[in-house]
């Protein structure tokens, strides 16, 4: 089929479009942006006769490679802290492909572009195809990995776990809230453009290194499709920026996307490529420098900087924030010993990190043994029952974390965090601008103008809270955290299942009691609220020896 036989079919299938004259359409996702100067093109002309052969073709070689790597074996030559880290990777990642999914009728709704419309419906069948290899994927680790366990509950456990709720919250935005703001500016501009890159490129290149040829072939045919959504959120920008009053409004998404986006993606797949590895090559990058060659230096200096020229003010002190938060702040490496204190309430275990990876670590974070070292050492020390109880619960010099509202990570960053009462409540923040994406951005008035169509944070936005005063074993068993023999549970803090003495069973956690730094901060008096936030910013939560 020649190119000029698809042009002129993308153009006869516009023509078929039309506004309905005899009934006005019901409006079921609003926006408050404005789109009446618009201009409606469609840059990449993708029609289904071309897309549906293509597509099918990728799909049929990852269903090949998915073959072959079970005729080869090759789940049991991956690197096992490698795997365990999948089982919350794999839980999260097809719950915001189907997001995506669901937001391409929210932006088909709000965008008056029926050229665009064509786009957007290529982009949701291809989120559904992502999700659906993806959970194919799972299934695959799931039979054929030597520990199941926290592969067959993943689906129940994104729901209810801790990091599901951060994970949930982040796939949510693309589908609450003003249209725009949701399935194009956070979704298409800067979660697909710009964090896909570390997401779909730099991880599949670590699990490679870890023995997982398969995760690469699924999540390249995926990075593959993402030059044509990006294309369909670029279009839809320009549009917006043709009407001079939606500037303030696009300013003000992308302050809060690039930074959510931040917080979230960076914490979780810096996290996996840097703590689920086994490859401590010298010259191996680290995340950071993956992180500044994929983000800073192809998104950032490539894509946003450039719409300076259209009179668009861009994020920079926020983008030059999240790269001193992974180089200067360790950002990365708090989210990790974070996870590594919660694992009796994880699925997934969390192996020690070894001398090698203590001389890895140090050369490519300079300073990172002064402030990760000893607690790590620490957390080899007690990773085994009987004698002690789990390291959260041990005086290790490590303070439990006070949850942000917004992007739902802790405020581990503990000199930034931020506290304000808001709607009747103290509220705490990872930062300034998490403060300000509740307090100011999402709310129904924006610098004087009303935004009635932008979401609100609601429900249970701290995990801890639901769980406050409860015995530890109880928390488990209520999260279903518990193998078939009743007793012995899921998570370990390390990989060393052969030997039953070495693993914890409920029987190790009973009788500690949780608690939420939240509910505790607010049945504080101001006085005592007051010393409590100066002291936890002023600890600088390392352990000594």
């Amino acid at each position: 089929m020649s190119r000029q036989s698809l042009s002129k079919a993308h153009k006869k299938i516009t023509e078929l479009s039309w506004e309905p004259t005899f009934a006005t359409p019901a409006k079921r996702f609003g926006t408050d942006y404005k789109f009446d100067k618009a201009p409606k093109k469609d840059p990449l002309k993708q029609i289904l006769r071309s897309y549906f052969p293509m597509e099918e073709e990728k799909d049929n070689r990852v269903f090949g490679a998915m073959d072959g790597a079970i005729r080869g074996n090759m789940f049991r030559q991956v690197q096992e802290r490698w795997m365990e880290w999948q089982k919350l990777f794999l839980s999260i990642i097809p719950f915001p492909e189907i997001s995506a999914a669901r937001a391409m009728p929210m932006a088909i709704d709000a965008v008056p572009n029926p050229e665009v419309h064509n786009g957007l419906a290529v982009q949701m069948i291809d989120e559904v195809r992502h999700s659906t290899i993806q959970m194919n994927l799972k299934r695959l680790y799931m039979n054929h990995y030597i520990d199941p366990a926290g592969f067959d509950i993943t689906e129940k456990a994104f729901s209810n776990n801790y990091a599901g709720t951060i994970g949930r919250q982040f796939g949510e935005g693309f589908i609450t809230g003003d249209a725009i703001t949701a399935a194009n500016i956070y979704l298409t501009v800067v979660a697909e453009t710009a964090f896909t890159n570390t997401l779909f490129v730099a991880m599949p290149s670590e699990a490679a290194a870890n023995g997982d040829y398969l995760l690469p072939t699924v999540f390249h045919s995926v990075q593959s499709d993402e030059s044509r959504h990006i294309s369909n959120g670029y279009s839809i920008l320009l549009m917006a920026l043709a009407d001079e009053d939606n500037r303030t409004l696009l300013e003000r998404d992308l302050r809060y996307a690039w930074w959510n986006n931040h917080c979230v993606v960076d914490a979780a797949i810096g996290t996996f490529i840097e703590y689920g590895t086994k490859d401590r090559r010298k010259d191996r990058d680290s995340y950071a420098e993956m992180w500044r060659r994929w983000i800073y230096d192809d998104y950032y200096r490539s894509y946003l900087i450039p719409l300076e020229k259209y009179g668009l003010k861009i994020p920079h002190d926020l983008v030059e924030e999240a790269w001193n938060r992974i180089i200067n702040k360790h950002y990365v490496h708090r989210v990790a010993q974070f996870f590594a204190t919660g694992w009796p309430v994880n699925y997934w275990r969390i192996d020690p990190m070894t001398d090698t990876d203590f001389e890895w670590f140090e050369s490519k974070y300079p300073g990172w043994y002064n402030q990760f070292g000893k607690w790590w050492e620490a957390y080899n020390r007690l990773r085994y029952p009987g004698k002690n109880k789990p390291i959260a619960f041990e005086n290790v010099g490590y303070e439990y974390p006070h949850r942000c509202w917004t992007c739902m990570v802790p405020a581990l960053i503990r000199e930034d965090m931020v506290t304000e009462k808001v709607d009747g409540q103290w509220r705490t923040y990872c930062s300034e601008t998490c403060a300000w994406t509740d307090t100011t951005a999402f709310r129904g008035e924006y610098e004087g103008r009303e935004t009635p169509n932008m979401g609100r944070l609601t429900g249970k936005r701290e995990w801890e809270t639901l769980y406050d005063g409860m015995d530890l074993a109880d928390i488990i068993s209520d999260l279903g955290y518990v193998r078939d023999d009743g007793k012995t549970l899921i998570p370990q803090p390390h990989l060393d299942l052969d030997d039953p003495k070495k693993l914890w069973t409920l029987n190790d956690v009973r009788g500690i009691t949780f608690g939420s730094p939240n509910i505790a901060l607010n049945k504080m008096s101001d006085a005592e609220r007051e010393a409590h936030i100066a002291a936890y910013k002023a600890n600088p939560n390392v352990t000594v020896a």
